[in-house]
């Protein structure tokens, strides 16, 4: 089972010798690849973040590969050269600046060391949040650096180095780290109970990565593949935006109280047959006032879901009678939706039933 913080995702592996496979790189280049070997030291570099491939399904086999959280926040290359830590961003700006206490806390890295993870804000219940993360306020926001590889260490390139082989290494290296630096740790289970418990916990997702991969600078192979799970529940279709066919997308609800409450739009989940029966279901429910008791909003908001009077202009309103199944990753502080997605309708729940869950 999940702890809420994480803090239970902890495996053990002993630790084996570090690999001897080096190589040089040009001062001031970042580095995507190489081929060449040398026995010289390699000083620590920016190095372009492996890429992971997305997929609706990833593969149940614990056996080839290791499965971990998709955390909701910043890729960060943490790189430490020449006694001085810089945390960078998966396009090479600086974060060191904008999360010292992440810099900080890395001070113990060894010297010459590349690492990989994410930058991560914790919510009131200590689950990741992407809207706390936007809204970061230094000394009251929780962060935390998930670490969840290592490219080169004390010099040493372990990129051609298997992940298995590089995340005994990785333990070594967190293991004289405190707070706010963690591991993204590795999940000992199968597929199944994963999706299940990172659904109960209102996690974003997860990832599979094969155990025999070799860290791939920049590429996006398929050897790393991401997986989102998001939360979902079921919502009143009460309006649509129009296209030359049919709708392009839908705008969707709860009731609050006896006030239908608009939570966003989405044009997301639809095949074009999909699409053509949902549209068939729209006939004879149409309408020329909003039901939505909340519009118009006075702004688009951060995500844009904000429907304002002059969005309003491209809506067809629908009488509030339809409820569908909607997948989605967060509510928003102004109370929409982030990344919604229709999933099928639902005939067994009457719409004035429907409320926030």
């Amino acid at each position: 089972m999940m702890a809420s913080r994480h803090r239970a995702w902890n495996l053990r592996a002993d630790h084996a010798p570090l690999g001897n496979s080096r190589f040089e790189s040009r001062p001031g280049e970042k580095v995507r690849h190489t081929s060449r070997v040398s026995a010289a030291k390699m000083r620590a570099r920016f190095i372009e973040p492996m890429l992971l491939l997305r997929t609706d399904r990833l593969a149940d086999d614990p056996s080839r590969y290791q499965y971990e959280i998709k955390w909701d926040g910043f890729r960060a290359i943490a790189l430490k050269t020449g006694g001085l830590v810089h945390l960078r961003s998966r396009n090479d700006k600086d974060f060191s600046g904008k999360y010292p206490a992440i810099v900080k806390a890395l001070a113990d890295v060894p010297d010459e060391t590349v690492l990989d993870g994410e930058v991560v804000a914790l919510d009131e219940l200590g689950r990741p949040s992407f809207n706390a993360l936007q809204n970061f306020v230094p000394g009251k926001t929780p962060l935390i650096y998930y670490v969840f590889d290592v490219m080169v260490l004390a010099g040493a390139d372990l990129m051609r180095d298997t992940l298995t082989a590089r995340r005994q290494h990785l333990r070594k290296v967190l293991a004289k780290l405190q707070e706010p630096i963690r591991e993204s740790s590795e999940l000992d289970a199968s597929l199944p109970p994963l999706i299940e418990s990172v659904k109960s916990h209102g996690l974003e997702g997860l990832v599979a990565k094969r155990l025999d991969s070799r860290y791939e600078p920049g590429q996006r192979s398929g050897a790393w593949q991401k997986m989102r799970v998001n939360q979902g529940q079921e919502f009143v279709i009460a309006g649509y935006t129009s296209s030359p066919k049919n709708f392009d997308a839908i705008i969707f609800g709860y009731y609050d109280g006896p006030k239908l409450i608009y939570a966003a739009r989405t044009r997301n989940g639809f095949t074009p047959a999909a699409r053509e029966k949902l549209f068939k279901a729209f006939k004879g429910l149409e309408v020329k006032e909003c039901p939505f008791a909340n519009l118009p909003e006075a702004s688009g908001g951060r995500w844009g879901q904000g429907l304002t009077a002059d969005k309003m202009n491209d809506c067809r309103w629908l009488t509030p009678a339809l409820v569908g199944q909607f997948e989605f990753l967060e509510w928003t502080p102004d109370r929409h939706l982030r990344n919604a997605r229709f999933v099928r309708l639902r005939d067994d729940k009457k719409a004035k039933d429907v409320r926030r869950e």
